[in-house]
């Protein structure tokens, strides 16, 4: 497993790299350049010392971002698992430290790392020497500090880290300031400054290292420049890059490909002709009580032979996690039924990269970037074309259960205005129905009490707050075209929603206005014509124009995610088709093609009805033609005496005449000529109709 941390380690820049080039939510890839954590500091030797103050041949190497502040580390801390505690604690403090390892060793990660819980440790009895200073320092271990982290060891600068500086306090160790804020009054804050500034009380010409009066990024370098001709320490980078745990107490998952020599205890990778290995079968999955995995009860399956040296050999018992294959599994679609490599190198060339990958920020930093990690090294080997697994990242928003309307309630249970109430006590609230509750401006009231005004809130579904919703329930009354389409209606793809009961009858009622639009009305018992009322006529340049602007608002929305305004372009064609006399079939049939995403078992039904055999998933999507999506109208501005009075519609081919005629006819504009009549009229094309009247004429007259 270090070995496989190293690996990761080792790809790391190119995972931070090739992130901005990623058409990627920038939430997801900060969670992921956090998780990689990727720093830059040194690695610098303390030298321990034994009782008498003399160097002992053993040195513990700290990690520091920050080799500016060295002249302020005061006192060293080791982890808990650190491999050289045990050389480091004395005989008086042995017990201790014992038995303050065995506490840590039941605490999490998280838990140990908690900014806000009280620092512990204890002193191991041994010290060590600041190579800036050559002050003795003591060693403590605490539990704040990780094994897996850096070396496991810090060089603690309590004037300068909050969690040094709580440590410091508690168990009095000195705090020396080492960094000068340009703001000086935060020096006076008695709290650690973590940030940069100049540098002071840094000096020590035994060792020939002089930082005062730097800026903190140019003593780091001085300080790494000074360690590295020393011998002191080196320029380092470092990552906080975690290892996932690999291996499972279980049965299912995918078998581990080793076996262990029964003789020398040796691990040995199966040949590779062995692959795949099969897990066996297994009627009992239920724990073996001894601590050893289920897949140990295979006893015929565990107990093989090395085929190499023909050794006894026990197989590994446990197993990969999900997310094993889970890495990779896109590659497979491409090339599922391939038996001789993991993906045919055209089909791989054709297919990838993945264009779009739909899925919860939950799995930026595992799943997401692991996933890189796997296809960055099957692309370094040949196996893959792109350097990247997924071009696109898309976060869908969550579904909220429906409002729900809150009162507050004082102490003795009576219900009173969010006005006045304790707003921070969610204990005092009281649901109320629905039915008692009316709007008022822009909040929400008590019907019977319109002074107690309430709160509506959205929460996300949970059996706790009595608001999830059965889809089953809801395919039970409206179909499942309506729960689809109603949940691409209700908003774009990223965002959150709040799901309302009473907005799905919109969807239902549009779907089945699509329906008796393209079949019929129903027959006297109910039930409807085989066919379609559609005709094999040419269609009217009208309808083409309605038909290619949905087509090209649906196929723009769809590809943008933002279904919700895709489908009120296919309501706004609907209304328009209502309004023809005839439905030629080559417009409906391109319709039907356009709602299939959304509602793919209606879709299937309509193509079904309209004469074909053939599934429309078969068919190409729609496309628009340019040539009908300019309109041929015109509007007009038409001023009469220099003042724009309205408008008019007119076609691009109408002459002067035409023009005229149609401002006249205006309802709106024929008030401003009545009994009036015109002396002079100016006509530009596309631009405007300007009328002047000549005041002296009592009548209007249009040639």
């Amino acid at each position: 497993m270090r070995q496989w941390m190293l690996k990761i380690t080792a790809y790391a820049d190119r995972l931070l790299e090739d992130l901005d080039g990623l058409d990627w939510p920038e939430s997801v890839k900060e969670m992921q350049r956090n998780w990689i954590g990727r720093s830059e500091g040194a690695e610098m030797e303390f030298c321990v010392l034994d009782s008498d103050g003399k160097e002992r041949d053993v040195k513990i190497i700290v990690y520091t971002t920050r080799p500016d502040t060295i002249f302020g580390a005061t006192y060293l801390v080791v982890a808990p698992e650190h491999p050289l505690l045990s050389l480091l604690v004395s005989t008086d403090q042995s017990k201790h430290v014992e038995d303050y390892v065995e506490t840590a060793s039941r605490k999490s990660d998280l838990e140990r790392t908690e900014l806000q819980k009280e620092k512990t440790g204890v002193f191991t009895g041994c010290y060590a020497k600041n190579p800036a200073n050559g002050e003795a320092i003591p060693i403590w271990v605490a539990d704040y500090v990780l094994g897996s982290y850096g070396t496991g060891a810090i060089m603690a600068v309590p004037a300068h880290d909050s969690r040094d500086y709580e440590f410091a306090l508690k168990y009095d160790v000195p705090v020396n300031w080492v960094v000068m804020p340009n703001d000086k009054s935060i020096n006076e804050s008695g709290k650690a400054f973590s940030g940069e500034g100049v540098i002071v009380n840094s000096s020590n010409s035994f060792v020939g290292l002089d930082i005062n009066g730097l800026s903190s990024k140019e003593a780091a370098l001085k300080v790494i420049e000074w360690a590295e001709k020393s011998g002191n320490g080196k320029k380092k980078v470092n990552y906080k890059l975690r290892d996932w745990l690999f291996a499972r107490q279980r049965y299912w998952g995918e078998p581990i490909p080793v076996v262990l020599l029964d003789d020398s205890g040796e691990t040995v990778p199966l040949n590779e002709s062995e692959l795949p290995l099969i897990l066996p079968e297994l009627d009992d999955f239920s724990p073996t009580g001894t601590g050893e995995p289920p897949l140990s009860k295979a006893v015929s399956w565990v107990k093989t032979t090395d085929s190499l040296s023909g050794r006894p050999a026990t197989r590994e018992t446990n197993t990969m996690p999900q997310w094993a294959g889970s890495c990779w599994y896109y590659l497979r679609f491409m090339d599922p039924t391939n038996s001789k490599e993991l993906v045919d190198k055209t089909k791989e060339r054709y297919w990838g990269p993945v264009d779009v990958y739909v899925g919860g920020a939950e799995h930026a930093v595992l799943h997401l970037l692991y996933a890189r990690f796997w296809h960055k090294v099957l692309y370094d080997i040949g196996v893959v074309s792109t350097k990247e697994p997924f071009q696109c990242v898309i976060n869908q928003g969550i579904i909220l259960g429906e409002v729900q309307y809150m009162a507050y309630r004082d102490q003795d249970g009576n219900l009173i205005s969010a006005d006045v109430a304790d707003i921070s006590n969610e204990h005092n609230l009281k649901k109320i129905p629905e039915e008692k509750v009316m709007k008022s401006g822009d909040s929400f009231v008590l019907k019977e009490n319109p002074n107690i005004r309430l709160v509506a809130r959205a929460y996300k579904m949970s059996k706790s707050r009595g608001n999830v919703v059965n889809p089953d329930d809801v395919v039970a009354e409206y179909g499942a075209d309506s729960l689809r389409l109603y949940e691409m209606f209700m908003g774009p793809l990223r965002d959150s929603k709040t799901w309302s009961t009473s907005g799905i009858e919109g969807v239902y009622r549009f779907l089945g206005r699509t329906w008796r639009l393209i079949v019929g009305s129903p027959l006297f018992d109910g039930t409807f014509k085989e066919r379609t009322i559609s005709v094999d006529e040419e269609p009217t340049i009208e309808q083409l124009r309605s038909l290619h602007k949905c087509i090209v608002k649906v196929t723009e929305e769809i590809e943008g995610t933002r279904f919700n305004t895709g489908i009120s372009a296919m309501m706004e064609f609907l209304n328009a088709a209502y309004k023809w006399d005839k439905h030629p079939r080559s417009i409906i049939e391109a319709f039907v093609l356009l709602l299939s995403p959304y509602a793919p078992h209606m879709a299937e039904e309509l193509w079904s009805r309209l004469g074909h055999t053939k599934s429309l998933a078969y068919e190409p999507f729609p496309e628009a033609n340019p040539a009908y999506l300019k309109d041929s109208t015109i509007v007009l501005p038409v001023q009469i005496n220099g003042k724009t009075r309205g408008t008019i519609e007119v076609e691009e081919t109408c002459s002067e005449e035409e023009a005229f005629g149609l401002a006249c006819r205006d309802e709106k504009l024929s008030k401003y000529l009545d009994g009036e009549s015109v002396r002079k009229r100016i006509y530009v094309p596309g631009k405007i109709l300007n009328v002047v009247l000549d005041r002296k004429n009592t009548k209007v007259t249009v040639q």
